[in-house]
């Protein structure tokens, strides 16, 4: 941004605000080589891009049979680093699950209330209304797309990408829940909100790490559509580069206000409270 400035209007390019990154990793991604996925470089990208905070999953650990087995390493990394808050990784159809929950809960963790649950195409039942209860506030599910050329190699990897019709069914199942969908595309987003009530809709709320900026615009068609509010901001990193999610706020028509709502003031009211 510091580069661009001087080639943007003075209104597109605000003050220094509070920037929270909402969805974050750390670990080796197991395909393939990939940078920075250490939490110094982490870090590293977070100074550089000017992000304050982020939410952080243990990313190997999404790949394996038992995703809870990484949460250990992650709520140890976190007590060294307070700007890395931990979202810790939960599968209600694996074994071991309810134990993990209590110690998230335990622990104080995760941040707000948020686990990234590893559900797949799992529908509502028992289990997961028990684990919605538990957690009575929100989850931040993936929505099942993954860096594209990645193998299917993993066990987690055999069910299909997660349906709106889901993620509609699980905002349903109790009306105090709150949930967080990282790396959903245009097409996902819009099915869900609008196939859902104002208020389920009003409980839910989106990263904008996967939805396309300039010059497809359909960022701004959502934020003109479907809300400012209901959009944080996230990165993907390191499996994205952090800057494209600053590019796509840096490139819109955005008043400081709105854009500090994208940016943190967003997560801060609806997912912190």
């Amino acid at each position: 941004m510091e580069e661009r400035g001087a080639h943007l209007p003075a209104r597109r390019v605000p003050r220094r605000l509070m920037r929270i990154d909402v969805n974050a990793f750390v670990g080796g991604y197991p395909y393939r080589r990939v940078p920075g996925t250490s939490p110094d470089g982490l870090l590293r990208a977070m100074a550089r891009t000017g992000i304050d905070e982020a939410w952080v999953s243990h990313l190997p650990s999404l790949f394996w049979r038992q995703p809870m087995e990484g949460n250990a390493w992650l709520y140890d990394i976190v007590t060294h680093e307070p700007r890395l808050k931990p979202v810790p990784a939960l599968h209600p159809g694996v074994s071991g699950w309810e134990r993990a929950l209590g110690e998230a809960v335990d622990r104080g963790a995760p941040q707000g209330g948020a686990i990234r649950c590893i559900t797949g195409s799992i529908p509502p039942g028992p289990r997961c209304g028990f684990l919605l209860r538990r957690v009575g506030r929100h989850i931040c599910p993936d929505d099942g797309r993954a860096p594209r050329g990645r193998p299917p190699a993993s066990s987690n990897d055999k069910s299909a990408e997660l349906p709106a019709a889901a993620v509609r069914a699980l905002i349903r199942s109790d009306e105090d829940l709150r949930l967080l969908i990282t790396h959903a595309d245009r097409g996902f987003i819009e099915e869900v909100h609008f196939g859902s009530t104002p208020d389920e809709a009003a409980r839910l709320w989106w990263d904008v790490s996967w939805i396309w900026g300039p010059p497809e615009d359909q960022l701004a068609l959502l934020l003109a559509t479907i809300g400012r509010d209901r959009f944080v901001f996230g990165t993907g990193q390191p499996l994205r580069i952090p800057e494209a999610s600053m590019a796509k706020l840096d490139l819109l028509e955005l008043e400081p206000r709105q854009r500090a709502g994208i940016e943190s003031e967003n997560a801060r009211a609806g997912l912190l409270r």
